[in-house]
């Protein structure tokens, strides 16, 4: 190979590799601004403001996953990826809710502790959060209220409906194939025996002392005698019997979860201290 021809392939070598390079960078670059994108689109959603969270449960609570709706597994599924999400700091619950079945509440109850084990869950109280989204809020770090919020009403229930003079009226006759007496209590078409209320009021009570005991123990400051009949709570009045922490809306409630790690943790250590002086 002559000298012209060796420094011709040379100069071709060299055109080669800088559009490889230019190539390689140009991918790079598209990459990173994807990366960019996608975390800006994270930090910039309407559910995340500035690091925080936001999990709505609206209407009434029940198991299920639809999305419509403040079903169960939908909710703890928003609160598990956040939980899971390094770019999120912490959680606020916007809770406008008259309550719904204790299994359902409970189930929520499951993921806002599995969340409180990564970050602080705060909750925001709307119109109304009672019985069972009262349930969920006992057991977050810290629970916000408007004064005239509707909140407690700690009891359960079960409804059942006698239309069975309606029906004779009517000219109609049910006819249960059953193979016990009672496998068909609370059907709307017979009234229920003094054994089955028995047996359903004992039902009702149980669900209704754990309820209770529940409460009690994530809310040390509440007296028993202040919640065990059941009764609704201004927002205002809750504070005064530990049913709340703090009055404020949903933005002072970001605003106290953004600076939540902070705070928790000087209280902590307040409480270590004063229990270790003592």
């Amino acid at each position: 190979m002559s000298w012209l021809e060796s420094e011709i392939k040379k100069i071709e070598n060299t055109k080669r590799d800088k559009k490889r390079a230019a190539a390689m960078y140009f991918a790079a670059g598209i990459v990173i601004a994807l990366v960019a994108c996608i975390v800006f689109s994270m930090l910039c959603s309407p559910g995340n403001t500035g690091g925080v969270k936001v999990i709505r449960i609206e209407g009434e609570i029940n198991v299920g996953s639809s999305p419509n709706g403040a079903n169960s597994e939908y909710i703890g599924s928003l609160i598990r990826s956040a939980a899971d999400d390094p770019l999120i700091e912490a959680i606020v619950l916007r809770i406008n809710s008259p309550g719904g079945t204790s299994a359902a509440g409970e189930e929520i109850i499951a993921d806002v502790e599995y969340a409180k084990t990564k970050k602080p869950v705060i909750t925001s109280m709307g119109a109304q959060a009672t019985s069972a989204a009262y349930h969920i809020s006992a057991h977050t770090d810290r629970i916000f209220a408007n004064p005239d919020t509707t909140t407690a009403g700690i009891g359960t229930i079960m409804l059942f409906y006698d239309k069975s003079r309606a029906y004779e009226r009517e000219g109609v006759v049910a006819e249960p194939i059953k193979s016990v007496e009672s496998k068909d209590a609370g059907s709307d078409y017979r009234a229920l025996t003094a054994s089955e209320k028995k047996y359903l009021q004992s039902y009702i009570d149980a669900g209704g002392e754990y309820f209770i005991n529940d409460i009690l123990a994530q809310r040390p400051n509440v007296k028993r005698e202040d919640i065990d009949d059941a009764r609704i709570i201004r927002g205002e009045d809750a504070i005064e019997k530990g049913l709340v922490d703090e009055i404020g809306n949903l933005y002072q409630a970001i605003e106290y979860a953004k600076n939540c790690r902070n705070i928790l943790g000087k209280e902590a250590a307040k409480t270590a201290e004063a229990t270790s002086g003592n």
